[in-house]
């Protein structure tokens, strides 16, 4: 009899032979939105297809023990009737575990009260394929007799690249719809199936309801059928529920993550602890590109408690018993930086840099519709603008850290991460040992926001594991995590627009500098016949990365300022403005209304005060917000935030209201106060007294309404960030008069309010 792990090893063996045609990249994956065309809607599957290439025994091994039963790559059961949601996604503050646990219970019909979740663990076999698919596909009606072969292609390449991310507001209108009601909804059928061929009855006379099969009055628990219901083939394309039968899906339900985390037991990455662990920080090169010229570590290693320094190329790390011994010891470390080609840049060159590309660079056009050159050759008058945002950093309140052992050819790491299976490839490649050696042990993040989709800190935690021949704590210290980030990119945009008689634009073109990610950031939803988003590549040497709602961010700010101001061009209201360009789009011209009724828009206010009104699109989700702000202190102080939301259905109402406030207090934070500036090459901040925040006393009221549609649904972690920033400056200059064209506003001096 041939044993679990010798197909398992057999498996392997075959795999090590077999290659990949195509070299794939996350970017190549995700942004071949071309093939979409191929597929037109329909209900899509995700990891349930484990029979085609017999997958179960392999997947089983990595999630189960002793008797627990996989019914789908999503859910096990257990001999005492637990059912377990395993989750492709980490834990953030987001709520995540708590939707997509409910996501599966809708359509499983299991007690979602009694229900545990399991975080996936980074193994190739649960490679996030759905968000390759949706971005390829969409929701696109692929055809029967294609859909197992597309989910084997869409695992093959999301296996190839390593892809378990978790960001994009993708988890619930992805992987949720995707992979957890259909992996739900297939389980379910399996169970009733097992339990018709036990009790020899038609599956017509079997319901399930909180986790037991019912036969009139007989009842059973799931567990009594989940060892046949494993071996049944199932149902890639299950019959999901209509929104109007759900009993969970739009409840707000209990976050799961959140009583731990009140008593104190939630474990965060800096949690870790490992038997005979040390603890290591590090000061790498000031500027990107510098490395170590010359150290002297002398005086740092008399220091107490300081078990070694260790010249790693571009950074220096200390190790110690203790965190405040290594990082006291590396404030006596004397290091020369290598001289680099941009010791010289700072923020003045980055835009003149800018500036150039746009004049004379190569251009891509993103976007374009009509005959904008003729169109603004007609126009009545034309009207232009130039808008600024700077780099932003994550500032995330848990500062970088990992947690690794390196010993036997084998690497430990415990993270709170955003790309779990990432972390282990590129610890592999860096350690030079075989993936499977490297075990990623997943943690809850003290703040993500894009940041710990990087894994430089893990990285570095491995690296120095190996160095040291000990289990290292590695903590970046708050000045490390700001002045080592990957930023948000900074962006030098300028606007164009032909408008007839009336004022009302005819044409649109902007022209930008960095590739958009994702692309329809620079998109255009308003009635403009004519329109031309182009942009310009100018690199620096700025490390970048992804930062909440990506490039939304920025062309939110970008396309709701210029909105403004071509409404203020054409005396006009600015609600009233938007409304004129609205008209064929019911859906936004309702969250529109809904928000501006919400903050009784054109209501007198008290002298110094005044409101600003924005709306954008992003990740399938509308928000529209109005802003309150007093200037009478002459610095804008936002009171008050009106936010309608249209997400087509919120999964849990009070999950969505909070990170539609997260997204808000995020965003707020930058239009006011953020900036990473660049100097001699190297970033000026360097803690929260210079890189501040929105604090608790100057936390704006906040009321959310959400607006439920027929649409699909939508993300909630980042939609509510772009709108903010362009409201609060619209609000700015109604009262003040003075127009900011460039964030963050802490930069500009308003004087007393008009």
């Amino acid at each position: 009899m041939v044993t679990r792990a010798e197909k398992k090893a057999a498996k392997k063996a075959r795999r090590a032979n077999e290659s990949f045609g195509r070299k794939w990249t996350r970017r190549s994956f995700i942004g071949a939105g071309a093939v979409a065309g191929l597929a037109a809607s329909g209900a899509l599957v995700v990891g349930i297809a484990i029979r085609p290439g017999d997958r179960t025994d392999e997947l089983a091994d990595l999630v189960t023990e002793g008797a627990e039963q996989l019914v789908t790559t999503w859910v096990k059961i257990a001999p005492d009737n637990t059912v377990t949601a395993i989750i492709p996604h980490g834990e953030m503050g987001q709520g995540i575990h708590t939707a997509l646990s409910a996501m599966l219970a809708e359509e499983m019909e299991a007690d979602w009260d009694a229900m545990e979740i399991m975080e996936a663990p980074a193994e190739k076999e649960f490679a996030n394929f759905e968000l390759g698919r949706e971005f390829f596909f969409g929701q696109s009606n692929i055809p029967n007799a294609l859909f197992d072969t597309v989910n084997g292609l869409m695992l093959t390449a999301a296996k190839s690249m390593d892809l378990q991310i978790t960001g994009g507001s993708t988890s619930v209108r992805f992987t949720g719809v995707g992979a957890m009601m259909t992996a739900g909804a297939a389980a379910r059928e399996l169970l009733l199936e097992a339990a018709s061929k036990q009790w020899d009855v038609p599956i017509s006379e079997l319901r399930a309801e909180k986790s037991y099969i019912y036969h009139g009055a007989r009842k059973a628990p799931f567990a009594e059928f989940a060892e046949v219901a494993a071996t049944l083939k199932p149902n890639l394309r299950p019959e999901l529920k209509k929104r109007s039968e759900y009993k969970l899906l739009g409840q707000s339900l209990p976050r799961v993550d959140i009583p731990s985390k009140v008593d104190g037991t939630a474990i965060f990455g800096i949690d870790a602890q490992v038997e005979g662990m040390k603890y290591g920080t590090v000061m790498a090169a000031p500027v990107h590109g510098q490395s170590v010229a010359k150290l002297n570590t002398s005086d740092a290693k008399s220091m107490p408690g300081v078990v070694d320094i260790f010249n790693m190329g571009d950074y220096v790390a200390v190790v110690a018993d203790g965190y405040w011994q290594a990082k006291q010891a590396l404030d006596y470390v004397e290091v020369e930086w290598t001289s680099a080609e941009t010791d010289n840049v700072n923020e003045e060159t980055i835009f003149a840099q800018y500036a150039k590309a746009i004049e004379t660079g190569k251009k891509t056009v993103l976007h374009k519709s009509g005959n904008v050159g003729k169109a603004m050759e007609s126009a009545a008058s034309l009207f232009e603008a130039e808008y600024r945002v700077p780099y932003l950093a994550h500032a995330c309140m848990e500062p970088m850290n990992a947690t690794a052992w390196v010993r036997d050819g084998k690497c430990d790491i415990w993270a709170g991460t955003q790309n779990p299976l990432g972390t282990r490839m590129v610890t592999a490649k860096t350690l030079e040992i075989d993936p499977e050696n490297v075990t990623v042990h997943t943690a809850f993040m003290g703040g993500g926001f894009g940041r710990r989709a990087t894994p430089d800190y893990t990285n570095q935690a491995a690296q120095v594991a190996a160095k040291a021949g000990v289990p290292v704590k590695l903590i970046w210290s708050r000045e490390e995590t700001t002045q080592q980030d990957h930023y948000r990119p900074s962006v030098l945009g300028r606007f164009r627009a032909g408008l007839d008689a009336e004022g009302l634009p005819t044409s649109w073109e902007s022209t930008f500098v960095h590739k958009m990610d994702p692309p329809e950031a620079s998109a255009i939803f308003y009635d403009i016949p004519n329109v031309k988003a182009q942009y310009a590549e100018s690199p620096t040497h700025v490390r970048l990365g992804p930062w909440r709602s990506v490039d939304h961010t920025q062309h939110g700010y970008f396309t709701e300022s210029f909105i403004d101001e071509l409404a203020v061009n054409a005396d006009m209201d600015g609600y009233e403005f938007r409304r004129k360009l609205l008209k064929s789009k019911p859906r936004h011209l309702k969250v529109l209304d809904t928000a501006a009724k919400m903050a009784g828009w054109g209501k007198n206010l008290p002298a110094g005060q005044a409101q600003g009104i924005s709306i954008t699109e992003s990740f399938m989700t509308i928000v529209a917000e109005v802003v309150t702000v007093d200037m009478s202190g002459g610095g804008p102080r936002v009171l008050h935030v009106a936010c309608a939301a249209d997400a087509g259905m919120a999964i849990n109402p009070d999950g969505f209201k909070a990170q539609m406030e997260s997204g808000i207090i995020y965003g707020l934070t930058a239009a006011l106060y953020g900036e990473i500036t660049i100097a001699d090459g190297a970033v000026e901040q360097s803690n929260f007294h210079d890189y501040s925040m929105v604090r608790m006393d100057d936390a704006p009221k906040i009321d959310v309404e959400i607006i439920s549609s027929d649409a699909s649904i939508g993300g909630a972690g980042e939609p509510g960030t772009p709108p903010i920033a362009p409201a609060v400056a619209n609000a700015v200059f109604k009262a003040t008069g003075k127009r900011i064209r460039q964030l963050p506003l802490s930069r500009h001096d308003f004087g007393a309010a008009t």
